[in-house]
């Protein structure tokens, strides 16, 4: 049968050649998938909250792509590893490194010139990498568990409420979360600021 999803606003789908990462082959629908990959997720959220992660450590490469795998590795081969294909959000395939290289850049630089506060350089850093949109799935997920590692590791702050439910589920609070990056897309952070803390 395989796997047939059903995907609500802001979803990114995957193509055929990512679906044949599952890893479960018993996993046909998006409840089972989404039970699966929060397993997963919530292992890697434990991960991070059980040991000290330094803020130069946070902010590369390496630790995008490694929290992602850890948070999705359980379920699909390709956790951890940049998207092959193009998708309805994000740069194009070949670019990924380079966009996260200068978002990486950037984010030293608002850390060591205080550009902005330490909740806006975190929302500021999930955010764009949401835009980057690097993997083939869970994105969104993985930018926020960035952003909580980043205020409380580095910053030594509370992680992030993010409106306090299942943001892949669709939800007057997924719809506020959607409505916040829109208007950070076009470069107005508050909503989304003060949406992280709600």
């Amino acid at each position: 049968m395989g796997l047939e999803l059903e995907y609500i606003n802001g979803q990114t789908p995957l193509d055929e050649d990512e679906k044949e990462g599952l890893k479960i082959p018993t996993i046909t629908t998006r409840k089972e998938l989404d039970e699966f990959e929060q397993l997963n997720i919530e292992k890697a959220v434990v991960w991070s909250l059980s040991r000290k992660i330094k803020i130069e450590n946070i902010i590369t490469e390496k630790f995008i792509k490694d929290l992602h795998k850890r948070m999705l590795d359980d379920v699909w081969t390709w956790a951890g590893q940049f998207r092959k294909s193009n998708k309805n959000i994000g740069v194009d395939k070949f670019q990924i490194r380079i966009a996260l290289r200068d978002l990486i850049d950037d984010c030293n630089f608002w850390i060591t010139n205080k550009t902005f506060s330490e909740d806006e350089i975190a929302v500021r850093f999930s955010h764009r990498i949401v835009s980057v949109h690097p993997f083939a799935n869970g994105n969104g997920r993985h930018s926020r568990l960035i952003a909580d590692i980043l205020i409380n590791h580095g910053f030594g702050k509370p992680v992030f409420t993010w409106g306090r439910v299942n943001l892949t589920n669709k939800s007057v609070t997924r719809t506020k979360y959607l409505t916040a990056l829109r208007a950070a897309d076009e470069g107005n952070y508050q909503s989304l600021i003060k949406f992280s803390r709600d």
